[in-house]
C-alpha cells in the first residue's frame, strides 16, 4: 500500500531531481576539505542566511549541539523555551555532553519567549549562580503550532541577549517555513542571531543533513567539535548535491504546503469530533484533539486510519499533530478528510 504519510515533514523522500544530482555528484573528502559539492552548499547556506560561512552536519540536534558547545562552556547556562526542542527533545544533549545548564521559561501561546521573561532569567555576577552565556529561540516553534516568530521579534530579542553580552542562537530547524509564512527573506529572520541551526531534511526534501551557520571563527570551532562527535563525513558531496537543490529550488515552494495544510484543516473542521486549535495551521502543521464525546482515542483512530492507508502520529491519547510536506497533493488533501469522517463516524 501507498501510505499518505502525515507523521512529519521528516518523512520526505528525495525528488527524481535529487535522485539524479546525488548519482551524478562530484565528491571528495570532506574532513579535508576537498568535497567540492559539500564547499559550493557550505557557500551557499551562508549566503542565503548572510553569515560569512557554514558547515554540513548530520542531523539538527547535532547542529544545534555544536552551537550550544561552541557559544558555552561546562556549568555555563542557556536559556530556552519550556516547549523548545532543543530543551525537550534533543536527548539532553546539551547537559549530557556539554555540561550546560538549560534555564526553561515558558513559551507564550505565540510561540515566543516574553522578553519580560528573559531579562530576570539572566544570572547575576554571584558565585552561587550559573553564567548565562546564551539565548536560544526556535522559529517555526513546533509545539506551540508550527507558529512563525517574526523579524521584529527576532530583532528584540537580539538586541537583548547582546546588550547583556549574551549570545544569540536560533533553533531555525524550519525557518525557511517561517520565511515563506510571512513573505521575507531568511536573512532578515536570522540577522541578528550569532549562530543559526536550519534542515535540509524536512521541508525541504533532502533525505539527510542540516546547516549550521555563524562567523568563520564559530563554524571553525563547530569543524572540530564535529569531528569529536562523529559528524566528520567523507565523500559526503552525494548528500550534499541533494541540499543544494533543497536549498536552490525547495525552499521556493513551502507556500504550496501550507495552502495545502489550510485546504487541509478547513475540511477536518468539519469533520464531526474533532477540535481544532485556533488559527492553525500557521505554516505546514496542523493541531487538533478530539473532542470529549470521542468513541476512541487517538492510539485506536491511528491505527483505523493506517488501514486507510494514512499514517499519523498522536501527540497524545486525545492529540494529534498533521504535517503537509512536498509528497502531500491535493488529491492527498480529500483523502485524509473522507478517511477521518469514516473512521469517527
Amino acid at each position: 500500500m501507498e501510505f499518505i504519510d502525515l507523521r512529519s515533514d521528516t518523512v520526505t523522500k528525495p525528488t527524481p531531481e535529487m535522485r539524479e544530482a546525488m548519482a551524478e555528484a562530484e565528491v571528495g573528502d570532506d574532513v579535508y576539505m576537498d568535497d567540492p559539492t559539500v564547499n559550493k552548499l557550505q557557500e551557499k547556506a551562508a549566503e542565503m542566511l548572510g553569515k560569512e560561512d557554514s558547515l554540513f552536519v548530520p542531523s539538527g540536534t547535532m547542529g544545534n549541539l555544536l552551537a550550544l558547545l561552541v557559544h558555552c562552556q561546562r556549568g555555563d547556562e542557556v536559556i530556552v523555551g519550556d516547549c523548545s526542542h532543543v530543551y525537550l527533545n534533543e536527548a539532553g544533549g546539551m547537559a549530557a555532553l556539554g555540561g550546560i545548564y538549560p534555564h526553561a521559561i515558558k513559551n507564550q501561546i505565540d510561540g515566543t519567549l516574553a522578553l519580560d521573561d528573559i531579562r530576570p532569567a539572566i544570572q547575576s555576577e554571584n558565585v552561587h549562580h550559573t553564567i548565562t552565556r546564551l539565548v536560544c529561540i526556535e522559529n517555526t516553534q513546533n509545539v506551540c503550532g508550527g507558529v512563525p516568530l517574526t523579524v521584529e521579534y527576532t530583532r528584540a530579542v537580539g538586541k537583548l541577549a547582546h546588550g547583556n553580552h549574551l549570545l544569540f542562537h536560533i533553533d531555525g530547524a524550519r525557518i525557511f517555513n517561517a520565511a515563506a509564512a510571512q513573505n521575507v527573506s531568511v536573512k532578515e529572520l536570522v540577522e541578528p542571531a550569532d549562530s543559526v541551526m536550519f534542515c535540509l531534511s524536512k521541508g525541504l526534501c533532502s533525505p539527510v543533513g542540516s546547516m549550521l551557520v555563524g562567523s568563520k571563527k564559530f563554524i571553525a570551532r563547530a569543524r572540530h567539535l564535529r569531528k569529536m562527535l562523529g559528524g566528520g563525513m567523507r565523500q559526503v558531496g552525494v548528500l550534499a548535491a541533494a541540499g543544494l537543490i533543497s536549498l536552490e529550488k525547495m525552499s521556493k515552494r513551502l507556500g504550496e504546503d501550507h495552502a495545502r495544510a489550510k485546504k487541509l484543516a478547513d475540511g477536518l473542521r468539519q469533520v464531526e469530533g474533532l477540535v481544532l486549535d485556533a488559527g492553525t495551521p500557521f505554516t505546514n502543521m496542523i493541531y487538533f484533539d478530539l473532542a470529549d464525546g470521542a468513541r476512541m482515542n487517538a492510539f485506536q483512530v491511528t491505527e483505523k486510519m493506517k488501514e486507510r492507508g494514512i499514517l499519523l502520529d498522536p501527540d497524545t491519547d486525545r492529540r494529534f499533530r498533521l504535517v503537509t510536506h512536498y509528497w502531500i497533493d491535493d488529491a492527498a488533501v480529500g483523502k485524509i478528510v473522507e478517511a477521518f469522517v469514516k473512521v469517527l463516524n
